[in-house]
């Protein structure tokens, strides 16, 4: 899932650079989205991880 947050990012980067401000905004978007949602993963699992040891 990370590996997707870092493909919009560089769709996003790319996007800006080129000048397309509707798709670098909506790359950037599901580039965020997708980062927090791993990040929430890994707390869960660290947690989780904790809490069986």
């Amino acid at each position: 899932m990370l590996s997707w947050a870092l493909v919009f990012l560089v769709i996003a980067l790319i996007a800006a650079a080129l000048g397309f401000g509707g798709i670098a905004g909506a790359s950037a978007g599901i580039a965020q989205v997708l980062f927090f949602i791993f990040a929430a993963l890994f707390v869960i699992s660290l947690i989780a991880r904790f809490v069986r040891n």
